[in-house]
This record gives C-alpha cells, structure tokens and sequence, in this order.
C-alpha cells in the first residue's frame, strides 16, 4: 500500500517503500568476499573467499548487498514467480540503497542477464532486463541485450564446476561493449551464470566488469 512499509505494512520512510527498524534487520550480506559476494559469517571483514584465490571470476568484483533469506527471499519469490511489479520495485530499491554512489557512477552500461526467450515466455517476463531497465533509466545508462544462445538445463542440484561447464558459451553480445560494463541480476547463486556473461562482455569489447545482484545465495544452501 502506497506509504506503507513492505515488511511490515507500519508508516514507511519519505520516499522509500520501507521503514527504518526494517530496513536495519534486513538480512544484510556483511561481511561477504568481494569477488563473488559469497557470505562470510563470523569474520570480522570482508576478504576473498577461498574458491576466489583458488579461481578468481572474470568479472571484478560483486556488489550484492542482500543475502537471500527470510523477507528477501519472499519478495524474490513474488516478483520472480508472480511477476509482482510492487515486489520488483522494492528489489530494485533496496539494490540502489545497498549501492554506495561511487558505485553508481562506475557502469558505462548494464547488461542484464537474460533468460531464453522460451523460458521469458513461460514465465511471462524477464526479470533480469525488468530490474536493468528501470535501473538504466535511473541512472542514464545504456541497456545491452545479451543473447542467450542455447536453453541450458536447469542449475538445480549442480554443483559450482558443473553449472561453470553448463553454460559455457551459452552467451553471445552482438554489439560492442563500453570499457566500464556490469552485469544486472535479481539472484546471485553460485556465480556461474554471471560468470559466463562476464566472458561474453570482455568477448565484445569491455574492460572490466562487475556482477550487481540485490540478493546472494550462500554456496552451503545450493
């Protein structure tokens, strides 16, 4: 309801769909590594993540500032599964106010990752390029449409290694990209599928790349 918090439904922030005591017990993702955002609980600071020495992404860094739990992962739910355009407006909302304004100003243009054209029909919409549009609007950014090339099975039930080599190449960017590019999604999992649209970016011009998700999903939960 409009003035009404999202959460909670008690008399939300000016201008924002949230009030201030929900807002701060939001599932926050802090401490997380800084290149796949993975959450690291119980230590004091954020700091690379085993798996990222080990293989550090192709993408520069993650900037996701929600982890995907408890009311976060409701509203997901709603926007993803019932195409909930209030839903995808507090997603979007809540990815701006996780984003510091230096990080804001970075992009030169978001690419949002995109769903196969068959799947965006059975669903109804993307929801990638919905939050990426309105985001780019914002933001005064250009929108990049990658192409999904094939329809890969789904991630469920795979490990990191095996949706890394499920959507190997299933990206292709047709036009060529600005230096400063990110990546725009509702969920980030493993990483695996950012990853492979970052290697498509840098195949088409981009420099460097950073992956923007509202939420994270810790790699134990997958």
């Amino acid at each position: 309801m409009p003035g009404r918090c999202a959460f909670c439904l008690g008399i939300a922030e000016q201008e924002r769909p949230w009030c201030r005591a929900c807002f701060a017990t939001l599932p926050w993702n802090l401490p997380a590594c800084p290149h796949c955002a993975e959450p690291l609980p119980g230590r004091p600071e954020a700091r690379l993540c085993g798996r990222c020495l080990r293989r550090p992404p192709s993408f520069e860094c993650s900037r996701v500032p929600l982890r995907y739990e408890q009311e976060v992962a409701f509203l997901v739910q709603r926007f993803k599964f019932e195409a909930s355009p209030r839903a995808g407006a507090v997603l979007l909302a809540l990815l701006e106010a996780g984003l510091s304004e230096t990080a804001l100003a970075w992009p030169e243009a978001l690419v949002p990752v995109p769903l196969h054209p068959r799947r965006a029909r059975e669903r109804g919409f993307d929801q990638g390029e919905w939050l990426a549009r309105r985001l780019a609007r914002r933001l005064e950014l250009s929108l990049v449409r990658a192409r999904r090339c094939r329809d890969t099975p789904t991630q469920r039930g795979l490990d990191r290694d095996e949706r890394r080599r499920n959507l190997s190449g299933a990206f292709v960017i047709e036009a060529a990209l600005p230096h400063r590019v990110v990546l725009v999604d509702d969920v980030m999992t493993t990483g695996a599928t950012l990853e492979a649209l970052a290697v498509a970016c840098r195949a088409a011009g981009a420099r460097e790349v950073e992956a923007w998700a509202v939420a994270r999903t810790p790699l134990q939960e997958t």
